[in-house]
């Protein structure tokens, strides 16, 4: 998408993810709706507004069963965290205890993870290069 600033990160790395999200339904032949829950980390309020916009222009609506680990970990108001977490620590804490209960406990049962990260670095976010995003998914069902 062009972005070139280091403090939006979610706007960033949202195309990364939808990416992913696209070719692990193209490849599997499944839906949104397969899944109990799709979660990314990090992409916060704002990629993670952003990825279900272009999801659902790519023909997928996830806005039934998707959130974003960044946004579940803090909570925006009483935080003052503005757009979400950071990093990928968010996907990892998120899924080892809440998500991984989740699942032990039966109440989720075919979950999608995606971890989203950027691929940039201090010279060249200063230079105004745009930072390119990555995106890595886990299927797992119980």
């Amino acid at each position: 998408m062009g972005i070139k600033d280091a403090a939006n990160m979610g706007a960033a790395m949202a195309p990364a993810a939808l990416d992913t999200l696209v070719a692990h339904f193209k490849d599997t032949g499944t839906k949104p709706s397969y899944y109990d829950a799709i979660f990314t980390g990090d992409l916060g309020h704002i990629g993670k507004d952003i990825l279900s916009e272009m999801a659902q222009a790519k023909g997928y609506n996830i806005s039934n069963n998707y959130d974003d680990c960044g946004v579940l970990i803090f909570d925006k108001k009483k935080q003052d965290t503005h757009s979400g977490g950071s990093g990928c620590g968010c996907i990892a804490t998120v899924f080892s205890g809440y998500i991984f209960n989740k699942l032990k406990q039966k109440d989720l049962k075919k979950v999608l993870l995606i971890a989203t990260g950027a691929l940039t670095n201090a010279t060249s976010s200063g230079q105004g290069e745009s930072i390119p995003g990555i995106a890595h998914a886990i299927s797992i069902e119980v």
